[in-house]
C-alpha cells in the first residue's frame, strides 16, 4: 500500500507515548531523553502532527505514564521503573495530579483528544483499553510519536503489528537515547514492522486524501 492509503483519516489513530511535562518536558529528570526528544524533532514535529491529524480527522491519542503517590499499583520490577519510582519520591515526578503528569501543553489535550493514562508497565498496550479503543473508532493504521525508541516506541510497534495494525513511525518525531542507538533500532528492528515516512510526507497524504 502507498503511504496515502495506509494513512487514510477514516482509519488512522495518532498515539502519542509519554509526551508528558516530566518525561520530556521543562520537569523532566531525564536529561538526555529531553535532549534526544528536542534534536530529533519529537517537541516540534509530534504537536505539528497532533494539530495536522485533527484538522483531518484523525483522533489523537494521547498513552501517558503515571503513578499514584502510594505508588499502589504499580512495581519497581526493572531498572527503568526503578528510576521512575526513585524520581517520584524525590519530587512530584509523574504522580496523578502533578504538572509533571501532564502532557507537554503543545500537543494537548485537545476536546476531542483522548487521554488513556497506565499505572503500570513500560508499553501503552499492555493492560490498558488502548487496543480497544483503536478498534472501536475503526482504526487500521497507528501512527506513534513520542519516546522512547529504545523502548516504549518499539514496545508499542511490536503490539500494534501483534494485535493486526499497519503502523507508519514519523522519523522526525520519535527519539532513543543515544540518538544514535534510537536510530539503529529504527533501521535495524523497526524498519522490519513498520513503513517510515516524515512529518512533511504525512501531513502532505493528509493533505492530498
Amino acid at each position: 500500500m502507498d503511504l496515502k492509503s495506509l494513512i487514510d483519516p477514516a482509519s488512522t489513530v495518532l498515539v502519542t507515548m509519554e509526551v508528558q511535562k516530566g518525561i520530556v518536558g521543562e520537569l523532566s529528570a531525564f536529561k538526555e531523553l529531553r535532549n534526544a526528544a528536542t534534536e530529533a524533532g519529537v517537541l516540534s514535529n509530534g504537536p505539528r502532527l497532533c494539530e495536522t491529524a485533527r484538522n483531518f480527522g484523525v483522533t489523537v491519542i494521547h498513552a501517558t505514564a503515571v503513578n499514584r503517590p502510594d505508588y499502589a499499583g504499580s512495581t519497581a520490577n526493572c531498572r527503568m521503573l526503578a528510576a521512575s519510582k526513585k524520581m517520584n519520591e524525590n519530587s512530584s515526578g509523574i504522580t496523578e495530579g502533578s504538572e509533571g503528569a501532564e502532557l507537554i501543553t503543545a500537543f494537548g489535550p485537545e476536546p476531542q483528544d483522548i487521554v488513556l493514562p497506565r499505572l503500570h508497565g513500560l508499553t501503552p498496550f499492555t493492560s490498558t483499553s488502548l487496543d480497544q479503543v483503536i478498534r472501536n473508532l475503526g482504526a487500521r493504521t497507528v501512527i506513534p510519536v513520542g519516546v522512547s525508541i529504545n523502548i516504549g516506541i518499539l514496545g508499542l510497534v511490536i503490539s500494534a503489528v501483534d494485535l493486526g495494525y499497519q503502523v507508519v513511525v514519523p522519523t522526525d518525531a520519535v527519539a532513543g537515547v543515544p540518538l544514535e542507538y534510537g536510530q539503529s533500532i529504527m533501521e535495524g528492528t523497526i524498519s522490519l514492522l513498520a513503513t517510515f515516512a516524515s512529518t512533511e510526507e504525512i501531513a502532505t497524504a493528509w493533505t492530498n486524501s
